[in-house]
Order: structure tokens, then sequence, then C-alpha cells
């Protein structure tokens, strides 16, 4: 059997371990995307002023940058398997209690809860996929498939709120909510009982365990010892790299993520438009972060990844050069490049970078802070987005939003330079077999 081949097999046998990751990520932007098309329903239907909505919303993004921020402390209390397999247990909980609220407080609590057990998943979920495959490679391909189940999560939030739009009352917010809840209970079953999953588990412990005694890595590893110990000027660059990346990044992702409607709508399209609109923006994202999968684990990765950057680039670019007088057809157009080149300099090349660079015992907390600090940033910018992406104001932004870009695409150039300086190697066929630094992570 060749290398490819066997390549191939291996990411086929522990696909099903991704997917069970990657609901969790579906189950994330799920309960983001679910709750941001029906908070206008909730609002109607339990009487929420303004400032009630504004804590509820507030308070999902808070809490998932709370959830991030500690997951490393959660895997720390309960160890890294044992929160993989429950944290959907308190997601689903806090969906049934979304479900059968019936006033402000039972709603904030239920989106509080699903918010935490949503931040907490993606590190944990992401360092389990990265402990237990046979090799990096193969870690490769199966973090960046997770991203698929994100964009699905958006895909499946945006299909059943168009579709229950004209179901009156609160009934349609209900079952967008306990459509989540029954994906959450399922993911928590599946994770708990499944016998493979215990498999893949104990076989990439004793993976690691080999690897520390032919390392003779003896001392403790804790995030004080990799990003200021012997190693600082490798895994501190790593870490501001990312951070930097993923904080550019995110500032626009979360924008179209939660404005999108709001930008069209504001453009001149109609409510029906907009979220018709954005049912195919998201399926062009779809696409691109299925074909962005295949390439992650290869040494097409990068390249991938300044066409993405150059295509965000210049859709902002147009935006603001074009002006926003053209209508919504334009921003539609404009969103859509975006969508096209996000996949490929995004989130997705986010978690492959985290997962690759940094040693296991300390992933879920360094991944859980960038995310945690990510989603405080985007939540306070969330105040004055809304002013933005105003008409007379969106080709000024649509400037900014290219600089976004710039800083986001130095910051990635700034982390493949440091890998290839250091030897990081998960990309087929870049370098000879023998030429691999086993001790990369």
């Amino acid at each position: 059997m060749n290398s490819s081949t066997q390549s191939k097999s291996l990411v086929k046998e522990y696909s099903p371990l991704a997917t069970a990751a990657g609901i969790g990520s579906m189950l994330g932007s799920g309960c983001i995307v679910g709750l941001s098309a029906t908070i206008p329903v909730w609002q109607q239907g339990l009487g929420l002023t303004t400032s009630q909505v504004g804590f509820i919303s507030g308070g999902l993004t808070f809490a998932i940058a709370f959830g991030s921020l500690f997951a490393g402390k959660i895997t720390s209390l309960f160890g890294l398997f044992k929160s993989f397999n429950w944290i959907n247990l308190f997601y689903a909980i806090g969906s049934m209690i979304c479900i059968f609220s019936g006033n402000f407080a039972a709603l904030l609590a239920g989106v509080l809860v699903m918010g935490v057990a949503s931040g907490a998943d993606l590190p944990i979920s992401l360092t389990v996929v990265s402990h237990d495959a046979p090799d990096e490679k193969t870690s490769a391909e199966l973090v960046s498939s997770t991203q698929i189940f994100w964009q699905v999560g958006i895909f499946i939030s945006y299909i059943c709120s168009f579709l229950l739009s004209g179901v009156s009352g609160v009934l349609g917010a209900r079952i967008v909510f306990a459509i989540l809840f029954a994906f959450s209970l399922f993911t928590w079953i599946w994770r708990s009982v499944s016998k493979k999953f215990k498999r893949f588990h104990e076989e990439g412990l004793q993976r690691q365990k080999l690897l520390k005694d032919d390392s003779q890595e003896k001392q403790e590893v804790s995030i004080k010892s990799v990003l200021f110990g012997e190693n600082k000027n490798k895994f501190l660059g790593y870490f501001l790299a990312i951070l930097i990346f993923y904080v550019c990044w995110n500032l626009l992702a979360n924008t179209w993520g939660q404005f999108q409607t709001y930008a069209l709508t504001n453009a001149g399209a109609s409510q029906a438009q907009a979220t018709g609109l954005g049912i195919v923006l998201n399926i062009v994202s779809l696409v691109t972060t299925i074909l962005f999968a295949s390439v992650s684990g290869s040494k097409y990765r990068n390249k991938a990844f300044f066409v993405g950057a150059f295509v965000q680039f210049m859709a902002m670019l147009s935006m603001a050069v074009i002006g926003s007088g053209t209508g919504f057809i334009m921003l539609a157009v404009t969103i859509g490049f975006y969508n096209f080149g996000n996949p490929m300099a995004g989130e997705a090349i986010y978690k492959v970078w985290t997962q690759e660079s940094f040693p296991t015992e300390v992933r879920a907390t360094i991944q859980g802070f960038i995310n945690g600090f990510s989603r405080v940033c985007c939540g306070l910018f969330a105040f004055i987005t809304p002013f933005l992406v105003t008409p007379g104001k969106i080709q000024t932004s649509m400037y900014g939003f290219a600089g976004i870009v710039l800083c986001a695409t130095f910051a990635g150039i700034m982390m493949m330079r440091l890998q290839k300086k250091n030897k990081v190697v998960a990309i087929e066929d870049s370098i000879d077999d023998n030429e691999l630094n086993t001790d990369n992570v």
C-alpha cells in the first residue's frame, strides 16, 4: 500500500471521530445563527424589551468566550475524554431550558448554558481528534473537516428559520432549539457509548506515551513551560501569530455571521430576499470548506491560504471602491466572494495550526484562550457593527475590513515561516520522510 492510499485509509477509519467532534462545531454555529434568526420571534412572543434582547445576544457571545477560556481547566478537572463525552449533555440541558422558557430569565439562563458548553466543546473535541489521530497529516485532514460541520450548522439554522418563519408565536423558535437539543443529545450518547472511540483514545494514549519516552520528556508540561520555557521563541511565536490571525479573521466572520441579514435589508433587500441569499451564500462557503478540507494535509494548503486571503481582500476592496449605491445585489456578490475565500484562509486552517503546533497537554487550554479572547473582541466589536454596515457607512467600513484581512494575512505568513523554520511537517510530500522532525509538537 503506497503512502497516499494508506493516508486515505486512515482518514476514512478515523472519520467517525471527526464527525462526532464536528457535530459539536455544528451545534456551536447552530446556537449562534439559530438565536440570531429567532430573536425577533422570542422578543415578540415573550414581550422582551430591546435591552433584554441585547443581554441575551451579548450573553451568548460572552458565554461562548467563557467556555473557551476555561476549556483547559475543565479537562484538567475531569479529564480530556470525560469532558469530550459529557459536555454536550449540558448543551442539551441549556437548549431544553430555552424550549420551555416563558420569560426573559429562563431564556437567558438556557442560552448561557448552551454558550458555555459550546465554547468549551470546540477546543476539547479538536484536542481529542489530534490526540487520537495516528499521524500529523491525518490529524490535519480530520481537524479541518470539522469546519464543514460548522458551515452545516449555519446552513441548517438558515433553512429551519426560513421554513418556520410563518409559524405563529414562539413555536417556530422553540422548534429550532428542539432540533439543536436532539443533535446535542445524540452527540452526547454517541461519544459516551462508542467502543470505537474508546479504542481510539486508548491507542492515542499509548502513542503519546511512546513519544514522551522516546524524547525523554519527563518534566511536566504546562502553559508556563511551553510559552515561557526553553522553547519560548518557537511556541510563543506560534501563539502570537495564531492569536493575531484568528482575532482579525473572526472580527469579519462574526460581522457577516451576525449582521449579514441586517446589512442586506438595509441595502434594500426584503426579509425573504435576505434570508434566501443567506442560504445561497452559505452554500458557497460549504463547498469551499469541503474543498479545503481535502487539501489541508497536503502541500497545496499554503497555496490555498493565499488564494483565500487574496479573494477576501479583493471582495472588501471592491465594495469600498464601488460603494453601496448599487444596492443589495452588489453587496450579496461581494459577500459571496468573501464566503468563497473565507474557508481557505480562515477557521479551518486556524484549527489545524493550533493542533499541530503545540504539545497535546496544552492544546485545549491554548485554543480555548484564543477562542475566548477572540469572542470577547467580537462581542465588543458587535456594539458598533450595526453602525458600520449601514448604507451611509459601509463604503468606508470596507476599507477598514480590507485592512483587517491584510493583518490576518501577514499573521498567517508569520505562522507559515515559523513552522518552516521549526520543521513542523504535516504536509504530504513536502520533504523526504527521512527529514521529518518527530519533536515538532
